[in-house]
């Protein structure tokens, strides 16, 4: 069968202008979502590029795109086959200035809660390991220094950290991968019974050699376990690159049992 003169990647390109991305709502051709167009005879191929790769609209997505392309063919000579690649580019958040700039880091969320007890470390170590089985590149800053359990949630409360020291000075942290998750914790750099007495200067610059000063990836997200909302609020002045780039992704656990029993 002899290609149809209306498959051209350009029409192809025409052909799926009037396919939008459900979140948002905007042209996937427009958002530069559709690449690498290739036509053979009957079949084409192009790859499609998310936002995300945990994206839970991709399959709507590809049958929208495979039937706006199958318009194109006449009846009498239906294209045989549509090969859609899936990949996914992460939104970067609205950029910082340089000197509060992580740059292989695309986006940050912060995980929070207002009192201990409530499950925010659970909620964020699951949140990482669920996006990095959809196949995103994800790391995880324990900045509960008080209370750092990420590592034993995760297997690693017995590894210590490697850390290099250059001729200069300057000291650089290898973080710990596990279930394909990067990792860094202050458990990991003091002993296990050795009590974290640390009050604002001290702390801001612990989070600080966490950002800057550790060998992470490119990752598209970092979830950060916060520590506890009131202590950030009255006592500590963190790091401000987390709170501008998570202010837009942050999440807040609570008990919602423990208010119900308040309210009766």
């Amino acid at each position: 069968m002899s290609v149809t003169p209306v498959l051209t990647p350009a029409a192809i390109l025409e052909a799926l202008r009037p396919v939008q991305d459900p979140e948002l709502r905007r042209s996937l051709v427009e958002l530069n979502m559709i690449r690498n167009i290739h036509i053979d005879a009957d079949k084409v191929a192009f790859t499609l590029v998310l936002t995300t790769p945990a994206c839970p609209l991709r399959e709507m997505i590809v049958d929208d795109c495979k039937a706006a392309i199958r318009k194109l063919a006449p009846l009498d000579q239906p294209i045989e086959t549509i090969d859609v690649t899936v990949t996914a580019e992460t939104l970067r958040s609205p950029s910082l200035p340089d000197r509060q700039s992580v740059p292989q880091v695309r986006n940050i969320i912060a995980v929070s809660s207002g009192k201990g007890g409530v499950g925010k470390t659970s909620v964020a170590v699951n949140m990482a390991v669920a996006l990095a089985q959809t196949g995103a590149r994800v790391g995880i800053l324990d900045a509960d220094i008080y209370g750092p359990n990420v590592p034993q949630m995760l297997g690693l409360q017995d590894t210590r950290l490697m850390v290099q020291k250059e001729a200069d000075g300057t000291e650089h942290i290898q973080p710990l991968k596990a279930h394909g998750i990067e990792m860094i914790s202050m458990a990991l750099l003091i002993d296990r019974d050795q009590p974290v007495i640390w009050r604002g200067p001290m702390l801001n610059g612990a989070i600080r050699q966490f950002l800057y000063q550790v060998e992470w990836s490119e990752l598209d997200y970092l979830i950060v376990d916060n520590l506890l909302g009131e202590q950030v609020l009255q006592q500590l002045e963190r790091e401000k690159v987390i709170e501008q780039k998570a202010k837009e992704f942050g999440i807040e656990v609570d008990d919602s049992q423990f208010d119900d029993e308040v309210n009766n």
